[in-house]
């Protein structure tokens, strides 16, 4: 999800969230903890991480070509575009890979976090989701069969009416089976159901004639491979997590909708005032459709697949913007990360009336957003949420992370694989293009992290965060950050290859912390890994200061000296520089020395003692230092103490680093 935007999903969601987090804009309370937060879950399918994955996984030559299909999908659905209702049936096709037999099943029934204002999801004070949005009229997904196959009964009466513990929310179900489901045994669930939309709170729903339809149909939870059912009731803060399968959908909607959905149109026909449309969509996690009557529709191959943009006529002069940052970023994460498997992908542009539709991330599906002016505004907001949406398709949708466990692994990697795009398609200007002003993605989640540096650690359960802001700032803006920094100071090339290396060897494997850190190690060394672990689990984090800067002339030396003393040269200077590291995490660093005669001076220091003292002799006298004068370390908690001169007070330098605003700012002015 495009977090309004990365830190926040909206059009303009990271410039936005970067000066929330420094405090220029207004925050929105979020939930406490403790109101639905998840226990930490541990990292699921994969087992133990191998010993070495190996580069063989740097290319796409051992890349899988599918996905085992667990949970697959058979659907009819019938949309009343005046009652927003759709009417559905179908057939679940589900398989028990795990070591365990089953009694039970769970099912997410989603759209029920907007059946009334004291579900989960909506019972803040503001009853309303990240986006801030309340809902005028609201919604539900009313199962009324869960016949299963096999044994010819209905298993729905004996389902439970509402959540574990939760009498008033309804998202997350327990079903028992009337006999075990022995481990490799597929079975099938055809169920009856009605999915009423809600006004457009949160992703999905209505808003006039525009339709939205995600979270729609009852979804089995994922079942892990000791037995356990990673099951939890729908938090705001919170995102999905599901089995891969394969999707057949025939849908019935009025014949004036223009239709995008996840997967293949294969067949389309119309009779009576209605169209029926037939999609596939294979290896997937998820499907999700849209329908509007306002929708202009245009397409374009990029890199051997066909994308279909689906846009309000008042914003047709963005469909260029869009099809641009597509056309850069798709090939580059392709090669990067792994080939982008599926044909088609559908890039779906909600109109103003349902922003909140916008930022958001469906297998072979994304949606953007963003005002009628924004390609024009000089921030670069719809390159900024579609780039993002797009990342999504390798992480979560291609590896299958936990989003609801591990959000870093979801919302963090995309965060930097944006930044890392956007910085690669458009310099330096990559947030903002103003006369004067160029704003890099960086400069901007930095901001965010570094303010929120100090409060939680980055690798909590999404429940488990006390705000939507302090996901913004750790989950999205840290994550990022930190990936940079680690870029920056061991080797951007050598981080890329680990993620393509992690993208690839775990498509379709559902991976979690350990085994992406385990990578990472491999790739990147001990240093950087164990510099990772501490960031994510324990509030790792650094201050490299300049602590003092002395200078005093060499004077003859006194008293009886051997004949092989060395006599300090007329007018030479003694110079010390005293270094200092705040904090838990270590990096290889530079220390620059500026002389009176305008030379300069680099030392390295390995970055992991407290302190590092630097002595100098020499014809000219040092008169200011700076540790980490490249900016590499990027997660530095303050830049404003990275410089400090002889005479006690602000080095010229650090003028630029006064506060973080102003770093980030001054720092990105170009020509």
């Amino acid at each position: 999800m495009a977090e309004r935007r990365r830190l926040s999903r909206s059009g303009a969601r990271d410039l936005t969230l970067g000066l929330v987090a420094m405090g220029l804009a207004a925050a929105v309370p979020g939930l406490s903890r403790a109101e639905g937060a998840a226990p930490r879950e541990q990292s699921p399918a994969p087992g133990s991480p191998p010993r070495t994955v190996g580069s063989n996984y740097d290319t796409d030559a051992s890349l899988p070509t599918h996905a085992t299909p667990i949970a697959s999908y058979a659907l009819r659905a019938r949309l009343d575009a005046e009652s927003h209702v759709v009417s559905a049936s179908g057939t679940l096709t589900w398989t028990n890979t795990s070591r365990e037999s089953q009694n039970e099943v769970w099912l997410h029934l989603y759209l029920n976090a907007f059946k009334n204002n004291r579900t989960l999801y909506l019972r803040s004070p503001f009853q309303a989701g990240r986006s801030g949005r309340r809902a005028t009229s609201y919604g539900h997904l009313r199962v009324t069969s869960f016949r299963l196959r096999e044994e010819n009964v209905d298993l729905w009466p004996k389902a439970a009416t509402h959540s574990p513990g939760d009498p008033l929310d309804e998202t997350d179900i327990r079903v028992p089976l009337p006999e075990p489901v022995e481990p490799g045994t597929t079975v099938h669930f055809d169920m009856k159901f009605e999915a009423k939309l809600p006004s457009i709170v949160e992703r999905t729903g209505f808003a006039g004639s525009f339709h939205f339809v995600g979270q729609w149909f009852p979804k089995i939870a994922r079942l892990e491979r000791d037995g356990t059912w990673a099951h939890f009731a729908f938090h705001p803060q919170s995102e999905f997590y599901a089995d891969y399968g394969d999707y057949s959908v025939e849908l019935d909607v009025p014949a004036d909708m223009v239709v995008g959905a996840s997967g293949v149109e294969t067949r389309s026909s119309t009779q009576g005032g209605r169209r029926t449309i037939d999609f596939e969509a294979k290896d997937v996690l998820d499907f999700a459709w849209t329908a509007w009557d306002g929708f202009e529709k245009h397409t374009r191959d990029i890199d051997g697949t066909r994308v279909i943009l689906l846009i309000p006529p008042q914003n047709e002069h963005n469909a260029a913007t869009t099809f641009s940052a597509l056309a850069g970023a798709l090939p580059r994460m392709s090669k990067l990360y792994g080939r982008y498997p599926y044909p088609t992908l559908t890039v779906v542009h909600p109109p103003e009336s349902a922003p909140s539709a916008g930022g958001m991330e469906y297998p072979t599906l994304i949606t953007t957003g963003g005002e009628w002016y924004t390609a024009d505004s000089g921030v670069r907001g719809i390159e900024g949420v579609t780039v993002h949406e797009l990342g999504h398709q390798w992480f979560q949708s291609m590896v299958g992370s936990n989003e609801h466990a591990w959000p870093f692994l979801d919302e963090g990697l995309t965060s930097y694989v944006e930044g890392s795009t956007l910085d690669a398609l458009y310099g330096s200007s990559s947030a903002v293009r103003w006369p004067g002003l160029r704003l890099s993605q960086w400069a901007v989640g930095r901001a965010a992290a570094a303010h929120f540096a100090h409060d939680d650690p980055i690798a909590l359960p999404a429940a488990g965060f006390p705000s939507f802001e302090a996901i913004g700032g750790l989950v999205y803006a840290r994550t990022a950050t930190l990936l940079h920094t680690l870029g920056n100071v061991y080797g951007t090339d050598k981080l890329e290859r680990a993620l393509g290396r992690y993208s690839r060897y775990y498509r379709f494997q559902h991976p979690g912390p350990r085994h992406f850190i385990a990578v990472m190690r491999e790739v990147l060394g001990n240093e950087a890994a164990d510099n990772l672990s501490l960031a994510l689990f324990e509030r790792g984090s650094v201050d490299y200061l300049v602590d003092r800067v002395e200078t005093i002339r060499s004077e003859a030396p006194e008293g009886e000296l051997d004949g092989d003393t060395q006599r300090e040269p007329s007018g030479s200077w003694q110079s010390s520089v005293l270094v200092r590291r705040h904090g838990s995490l270590h990096f290889p660093v530079d220390v620059e020395l500026a002389f009176a005669n305008g030379t300069r001076l680099r030392r390295r220091w390995d970055g992991r003692g407290d302190f590092h003292r630097i002595d100098y002799s020499g014809p000219s006298p040092v008169v200011s230092a700076i540790v980490d004068p490249d900016l590499r370390i990027a997660l530095d908690d303050d830049l404003g103490n990275n410089q400090k001169s002889r005479y006690g007070g602000i080095a010229p330098r650090s003028l630029e680093r006064l506060s973080y605003g102003a770093a980030l700012l001054l720092g990105a002015i170009g020509p």
